[in-house]
């Protein structure tokens, strides 16, 4: 039987301050044995995460556009919008070109069978595991004492070999609540500054590693989860609202995140350089010079009554790899072509993972009324 923990969106409610629903939550997490405080989907660290700006986001999509029925945030990323707009419409289309994206989305927003005793099993089965006692599997060879602890490296590699070779034992949906909840564990006790473009300089790592489970969000709305291009994926369905929120400098998040795209698709490439990186696959155009023309083939293409365009200047960064592809000015002359349009913008201190400096820092909200 599903876990009552599910039910509504007492999870979700963590994040959104309903006290009630916060007491709630601890009185049912009392009662089971899954996790005390399982994972919420804000719960990652994440560049260009909107975790801090979606009361603003929300509120906007709420009081400037009129559609309502279906939205499609085409470049989900951590799927905070999804998240926090799916109640206020009927059905909503969630995409990204990231493995480990759309197994985290089918985790927390797929529907289907899974039985929460047996995702507890799984996972308390280590708990009180000796990693001492564990072989050395891939995850140890390439991560240990880099990215994370060398036992937490062996912990980790163990899971998700075992989680692969039980597989078919799983429901699709207990396998993507399983597999998400380690990335999300994982990512917890990661040795990097929020991405894995490096890590940390340590002489001695700590082993801090806990396989914590996510919190599913229960809904009954009509959630198609998809991993396309977003340029080709834009044919295919229409929609009320599209939220478009691509990324705008030349740093890739399939290079970014690298070690959990490794650990969802689990193939074991050969990997190389400092940062243990696998060859180059599944880049984005946005993050090229052919952005501009990416971005307005989208538009153009795109089947919408509301477009709603997220974007932050970092093209003043002085980093040459933070700085935009895409310029406020093109941007706003490719949706005034669509439709009527307006731009709000709020102060923002901006995810910084490195040393850039980003002065003046602020984010943009660009709504367009589609013409016709």
């Amino acid at each position: 039987m599903k876990s009552t923990l599910t039910k509504g969106w007492r999870g979700f409610a963590l994040w959104s301050g309903n006290k009630r629903k916060v007491r709630k939550i601890k009185e049912l997490q009392k009662r089971h044995i899954i996790c005390k405080e399982p994972f919420l989907i804000n719960n990652r660290r994440y560049t260009g995460s909107k975790a801090k700006l979606i009361d603003w986001i929300k509120d906007t999509i709420q009081n400037e556009c009129k559609s309502r029925g279906r939205i499609a945030d085409i470049f989900a990323g951590t799927g905070i919008v999804s998240a926090s707009t799916l109640p206020f419409f009927d059905s909503i289309i969630i995409n990204d070109f990231l493995f480990s994206n759309e197994v985290i989305y089918r985790g927390f927003f797929q529907k289907g069978r899974w039985f929460k005793k047996k995702v507890s099993e799984f996972i308390n089965r280590y708990s009180k595991i000796d990693t001492k006692k564990i072989a050395d599997n891939y995850c140890s060879e390439n991560f240990g004492g880099k990215f994370f602890s060398y036992n937490d490296a062996k912990i980790i590699g163990k899971i998700r070999e075992d989680l692969e070779l039980e597989r078919n034992s799983f429901t699709s949906k207990e396998f993507n609540i399983l597999l998400s909840s380690l990335i999300y564990s994982s990512d917890k006790v990661a040795n990097t500054v929020g991405h894995y473009d490096a890590y940390r300089i340590k002489k001695d790592l700590k082993d801090r590693f806990v396989f914590n489970s996510i919190q599913p969000i229960d809904h009954q709305k009509k959630v198609k989860i998809y991993r396309k291009d977003a340029n080709e994926l834009i044919h295919e369905f229409e929609t009320d609202i599209l939220y478009v929120d691509p990324p705008y400098n030349s740093r890739q998040y399939s290079r970014f995140y690298h070690v959990l795209e490794n650990l969802t698709q689990w193939s074991k490439p050969e990997l190389f350089g400092v940062a243990l990186k696998p060859e180059p696959d599944n880049m984005s155009e946005y993050c090229k010079v052919a952005a501009y023309d990416q971005f307005k083939d989208l538009i153009e293409n795109a089947k919408a009554k509301e477009i709603i365009v997220s974007y932050n200047n970092t093209y003043k960064s002085k980093s040459s790899s933070s700085k935009n592809k895409i310029s406020h000015e093109q941007i706003l002359s490719v949706l005034q072509l669509k439709g009527k349009t307006i731009e709000l913008s709020k102060e923002h201190r901006h995810f910084n993972a490195g040393k850039t400096d980003f002065s003046d820092h602020k984010e943009y909200l660009f709504i367009t009324k589609v013409k016709n």
